[in-house]
Formats: structure tokens, sequence, C-alpha cells
């Protein structure tokens, strides 16, 4: 067993609303994080290669149009047996948007994803990353956590596979939450996946769910 501290936003205070971004661990444990909002080019090849590469644990996060868009890529994700997260529903920046207007874009993504995968969503990433105090507030009320990251891939920026490569690898920390896309704006990530996973594990990773990660749930040694 091992036990974990979340590592939320700087705050004023403790009992204000918080996103998760990585957790305090001695264990090298990482989790990678796809978020998909639109296309099928490139989520099939990524999870070609994460199968081939006998990556068992991973979290997605999926938006509802996509998910309805797309069903069997959602269910082969979801038959893989990789973690589905909440991505919204329209693409926009909640903070912009009322308490209401939130609550609606989450359930209708929520009502999809479950919909086509059975999966009811506990985890969300708000698109773009958005998010303030109210809407942190807004949506642990709805009983979800606000999952950020600590370590960016900048891959749908597209800078070129071996510098997305080398952001992850060298930024990677215990604990660490990476973000990737497998949305088609991402088109060298496929190229670069194979390649940040042997170089992670090289440097003794093993790879978790972003609940794992926060619950301090036991792992067993034989986790990739």
């Amino acid at each position: 067993m091992f036990f974990v501290t979340p590592v939320f936003a700087q705050t004023k205070t403790s009992s204000t609303p918080q996103a998760i971004y990585k957790v305090d661990t001695d264990k090298k444990l990482i989790a990678l994080t796809f978020d998909i909002s639109w296309g099928n080019k490139v989520p099939e090849p990524a999870l070609a290669v994460l199968k081939k590469e006998n990556v068992k644990k991973a979290t997605f996060f999926l938006s509802g149009p996509w998910t309805l868009r797309h069903p069997q890529i959602a269910k082969q994700i979801k038959n893989m047996g990789y973690e589905i997260g909440n991505h919204g529903n329209l693409h926009k920046d909640f903070s912009d948007y009322s308490d209401s207007w939130i609550r609606e874009q989450v359930s209708l993504s929520e009502k999809a994803i479950q919909q086509v995968t059975g999966v009811k969503t506990t985890l969300i990433r708000t698109p773009n990353g958005d998010f303030n105090t109210r809407v942190i507030h807004c949506l642990n009320n709805m009983g979800y956590k606000v999952i950020q990251w600590n370590t960016d891939s900048l891959d749908w920026k597209n800078p070129g596979t071996q510098n997305i490569v080398n952001r992850v690898v060298k930024r990677a920390v215990p604990g660490d939450i990476v973000l990737m896309h497998a949305s088609d704006s991402s088109k060298q990530i496929v190229e670069a996946l194979p390649q940040i996973i042997s170089q992670l594990r090289a440097q003794g990773y093993k790879f978790v769910t972003v609940s794992e990660l926060i619950s301090g749930a036991e792992v067993s040694s034989t986790v990739r």
C-alpha cells in the first residue's frame, strides 16, 4: 500500500474548491491522459500503440458530441479497459458561463458517454483546461473531481515528434498527470507515443489511471 497526497491549484485557503494536477508520492507512478473532442483518424492508431506497448492503464477524457459521433471508438476505449472521464459538451470555457449552463453541458456529455459506454463519469477535464473557483465548486457539487495536468505535451501544437517526446520525458515526475490528445488536431502524437512510453519505462515509471493515482490504492509491481 502506498499513500499519496493530491497536489491542487494554488489557493488562499484549504477550503477553497481545487483542481488536481499531480500527487505527492515517491513511487514512480504516472498517469497518461488523452483528451478527445474531434476526429476519427488519430484515436484508433493511438489505441493501437497503447496495445502494442502493453500499456493497460490510461485515462481518456471524452467530449459528449465526439462520443455520439464515434461510438465504436468510445466503446473500444472502454473494452480495452481504459478509464473514461468527461471532457464536456461544447468546447467552450466554463468560466464564461453560468452554473446552470455548466450543469447542462456536463449532464449532456455525461449522458452521451453513459449511453455509449455504460460509464458514469466522475472525473472531468474542462474544455481548454479552463476553470475558476466557482466552476470547480459547481463541478464538485455534481460529484466530479476536476483533473488538470502537471506535464503538458503541447502535442496539439504539432511542434515535432521529438519535441513532444522530450517535453514529456524531461518534465515527468513521480505522481504526474500527463496531458496528451487523441484528437485529429494532434498529428504527431501517434509517432511520439511509443518513444514516450519506452523512455518513461526506462526511467522506472509504471502507468496507472488517474483514479488509481489519486486514490492511493494498492498497485501491483506488474502494472505497466
